[in-house]
């Protein structure tokens, strides 16, 4: 059995395991955690944004996800904007939409869909060599967001098994082809 080490980066956690299993550079890696703990750090530090608005920022490959609710333009654009200036973001999906933050129960339960929609694809026998931590699954509002550095039958098949889980309202794949 082979040891496991781990790699603190600002709370979040990298395996040397996951390192293996991602497509991604170590460096790649470890740019999109930096790209989230920057992000997180200079939006948190806006005490007013944080009271009126939920978001989430997710990085991959330097592409940027960000979604969650907010009051207004306003801050909508300001959550962009302190995005857009960070080190090695290439690309953002802004699916921040203009309307109240979610509550707990609504998180709660794009919570419960990650959990079906992760363990969905952990069924997946049909595609050699195919490793489901290679698809970041983000729910918000229902919404699935699938990202990922894969095969575009890798893709094919991801968006189908989450297509038959319940609750979902929209998938929205944020897939970089390899091929």
């Amino acid at each position: 059995m082979g040891a496991c080490s781990t790699i603190a980066t600002d709370g979040a956690e990298i395996t040397e395991q996951s390192l293996l299993q991602d497509r991604r550079s170590r460096e790649a890696i470890f740019i999109d955690k930096d790209i989230e703990t920057e992000a997180y750090s200079e939006l948190s530090s806006d005490d007013y944004l944080l009271n009126q608005s939920h978001f989430t920022i997710t990085a991959y490959n330097g592409a940027v996800l960000v979604t969650g609710e907010t009051p207004n333009e306003e801050l909508r654009q300001k959550i962009i904007s302190t995005v857009q200036v960070i080190s090695n973001v290439k690309l953002i999906h802004n699916n921040l939409i203009i309307g109240y933050p979610s509550d707990s129960s609504s998180r709660a339960n794009d919570q419960h869909i990650t959990e079906t929609v992760k363990k969905a694809l952990n069924q997946i026998r049909t595609i050699p060599g195919f490793d489901p931590s290679m698809v970041k699954v983000i729910t918000e509002n229902g919404n699935v967001y699938l990202m990922g550095l894969i095969h575009k039958d890798e893709g094919t098949v991801v968006i189908n098994v989450t297509r038959l889980q319940p609750g979902i309202k929209q998938i929205i794949t944020i897939f970089e082809y390899i091929d």
